[in-house]
């Protein structure tokens, strides 16, 4: 795993590149998934999780056309940390956006076979992952056999 040091000055080092970097080179590291930690030069302290919310900061800001968090969004993730209770959140946004990427790649590759799969077999697939995809949400998450469970899969 590459580490990256963040110094006082705000300076990321990549220690593997013996050279400084910016938010976009990291960035850069994460489209490309390469591995890495940051971690306070002073303290050895893992800031990882702090720069990765400034690059979404910063992408939500360069480009206002494609921003990813509306203001009502944010605020309901507020709302989440003061919640008794909170909500299973880190767990269910981490298998909706991966289950959303499988299903851009699988829509792009689909769309480059074309002339073997109709449009329509494409959709139905993605609608059964979906479905088992909630039905595995839903039935793993606190409260699960709740009102509002019956009946679902007659729907699909």
């Amino acid at each position: 795993m590459r580490v990256i040091r963040k110094y006082a000055n705000r300076r990321l080092y990549d220690t593997e590149q013996s050279r400084y970097v910016t938010l976009e080179d990291l960035r850069g590291l994460i489209l490309d998934e390469v591995p890495f930690r940051v971690e306070d030069a002073k303290s050895g302290e893992d800031l990882t999780r702090t720069i990765l919310l400034s690059i979404i900061i910063e992408q939500e800001q360069a480009d206002g056309d494609a921003q990813v968090f509306s203001n009502d969004l944010l605020a309901q993730f507020i709302r989440v940390y003061d919640m008794a209770h909170p909500l299973p959140l880190s767990r269910y946004l981490e298998q909706g956006t991966k289950l959303m990427m499988e299903q851009q790649q699988r829509m792009q590759d689909q769309w480059q076979q074309a002339l073997r799969h109709s449009p329509m077999d494409l959709m139905r697939e993605m609608a059964e992952e979906n479905m088992r995809f909630w039905q595995q949400t839903i039935g793993q998450g606190p409260g699960a056999g709740g009102k509002g469970d019956k009946g679902d899969d007659d729907k699909a």
